[in-house]
Parts: C-alpha cells; sequence; structure tokens
C-alpha cells in the first residue's frame, strides 16, 4: 500500500504537469458502472460514475497536494471551487500520457478505471489493479468528515507533541506500540513499512505497548519516523509490489530497508520472526528489539 512518501512523490510530479490544465471528457471503466449498479461502489465514493464525470467535464486543476496519504486535486468551475479526494488503496496509480497504450505495463493498462482528458489532449489516468482506491469529488474537504480527523503532518512543528498526547490516552494505553504509530489520528502516514523500520532503528519490539514505551523512546521513535518517510521521499518511495510514479517508474527506496520483509536480521544474523498486528505482518528480531 502507497504511504506518505509513495503519495508525496506522486503529487510532486502531478503538479507542474496538470495544475492549469481543464478537463474536457472524463471516461469511466465498465468494471465501475457495473460495480455500482450492484452497490458496491468501486472507485467513485459519494456518487454515481456518471454523476462524478460530467461534474468534471470543464472544471480546471488549479492546484494538487498530498495531506497523509491522500491526494486532493483542487478544481475551479465558473468560479466555484471543488475538490477531487483521492487515496491509492492497496494498487492505486496515476499515469499522465497522450494514450492509454503509453502505460507501459500491461496490468495497469487492463485496469485503467478513471480516464480525464484535458483541452490540450493529453490524459491523466487513474488505474487500480486491486480497486480499493476512491476518487470523490466535493465541495470542500470538509465534506468529507473522516479528514477533519486525521493526525498533524509529521513534518509539522506540532506533531510531535501531539503524537505524545495521543500516546498517553488509555485507550492506546495496551495496543502494541506499532498498531498506534500506524493510525492516522495519531500520526499521519505512517504504514506498515516505515513504522517497520522506525521500530527496527530504535530496537524497539512492534509487539511491546505503548505504555511499556519511555517518553524519551517515544521521543527517539517519532524522530525515526520523520527520518525513514524523509529519506524515502528523497528516493521515490518504496516499490514493493504494485506501487508507481506518473511515469511508471518504480521507486528505490526497497533497497535501503533494513528489516521490512527481511528474512535475516542484518545485525546479527537472526532469522526474523513476524507478527499480526492491526491485520498487517509486522517482521522484527527477536534479539536485536525489545
Amino acid at each position: 500500500m502507497p504511504e506518505l512518501p509513495e503519495v508525496e512523490g506522486v503529487v510532486r510530479e502531478l503538479r507542474p504537469i496538470i495544475e492549469g490544465k481543464t478537463i474536457q471528457s472524463v471516461a469511466v471503466s465498465e468494471i465501475v458502472k457495473t460495480s455500482h449498479e450492484a452497490g458496491k461502489q468501486s472507485i467513485i465514493k459519494g456518487s454515481q460514475p456518471s454523476y462524478f464525470a460530467e461534474q468534471l467535464i470543464g472544471m480546471t486543476i488549479t492546484r494538487v497536494e498530498r495531506r497523509a496519504k491522500y491526494i486532493f486535486l483542487h478544481l475551479m468551475k465558473k468560479g466555484e471551487p471543488y475538490v477531487v479526494i483521492n487515496h491509492l488503496g492497496m494498487t492505486g496509480a496515476w499515469f499522465t500520457v497522450r494514450t492509454m497504450s503509453d502505460i507501459r505495463e500491461p496490468k495497469f493498462r487492463k485496469h485503467a478505471h478513471v480516464a480525464i482528458t484535458f483541452t490540450d489532449e493529453t490524459m491523466l489516468i487513474y488505474a487500480d489493479i486491486r480497486r480499493f482506491g476512491e476518487c470523490r469529488l466535493v465541495r470542500e474537504i470538509s465534506d468529507h468528515p473522516p479528514l477533519l480527523k486525521m493526525a498533524p503532518e509529521p513534518f509539522d512543528n506540532e506533531a510531535y507533541s501531539f503524537f505524545l498526547a495521543k500516546s498517553r490516552l488509555p485507550k492506546y494505553a495496551k495496543k502494541p506500540i506499532k498498531e498506534v504509530i500506524m493510525d492516522g489520528h495519531v500520526i499521519s502516514g505512517c504504514g506498515n513499512i516505515y513504522a517497520t523500520e522506525a521500530l527496527f532503528s530504535e530496537r524497539i519490539r512492534p509487539t511491546r505497548t505503548t505504555s511499556e514505551v519511555s517518553e524519551a523512546k517515544k521521543q527517539a521513535l517519532f524522530t525515526a519516523i520523520v527520518d525513514v518517510l524523509q529519506q524515502s521521499i528523497a528516493r521515490g518511495g518504496s516499490s514493493i509490489s504494485d506501487y508507481r510514479n506518473i511515469n511508471g517508474e518504480a521507486g528505490g527506496m526497497q533497497d535501503y530497508l533494513q528489516m521490512y520483509g527481511k528474512k535475516v536480521c542484518p545485525l546479527c544474523g537472526e532469522p526474523t520472526l513476524q507478527a499480526t498486528i492491526a491485520g498487517r505482518t509486522s517482521t522484527y528480531c527477536g534479539r536485536c528489539q525489545h
């Protein structure tokens, strides 16, 4: 699943290419249309695919921004603002191309579900192999209440004090520390990959309860999270399976991961262990992490 660094990379690449462009037409895949007819609302959330497509025609993309793992496409039409809220889910990807055939990998071409054509005849394609992502058209971000409950960006000045205050709450005390740092209400944008790396960096076992982690260790852990997120942004994110940037290229951070997906600890050489935490597989070293 793309995490904060991967989403940031997509946003940085989209900005200079699509900001200022006006939408001429929008096509939605038959798979998405059929899912809505069956009441499942695949990809397009909060409205029917036909309404979503019709409303976007004539809109100009004014700004592209990231918030946690979400992408916001800010639009304007006849002086009225709108926002497309996008989450990449497990396998979502955006491509900027001239024709659908310009998407390099067949699996993404096969699963292209939203095709936006601009007035200059270039295209913005949203592909999603497993269809867990979403595109939601709203008038303003506050129209989607879950977004208002997200923690500050981890790079913001208030993010550490926010994390510390949240971690002291009784409801988090007995939860594994890894579950807590992956909670978007506590820290924004830290998922399985970077939580695994930060915990290994600080030699903290992911199964330890939050109440067992000292405040000094929490501060060091938060710093490690910020550091690994920044490193990944600089390296184009991690392409573990299906993450691609808008040019269809893989990131490079996966070559620098120390613990995520590893069979052997790089420090002591012991076989790594696994535990399921918050529904995700957590890899750790039983000797080095305590």
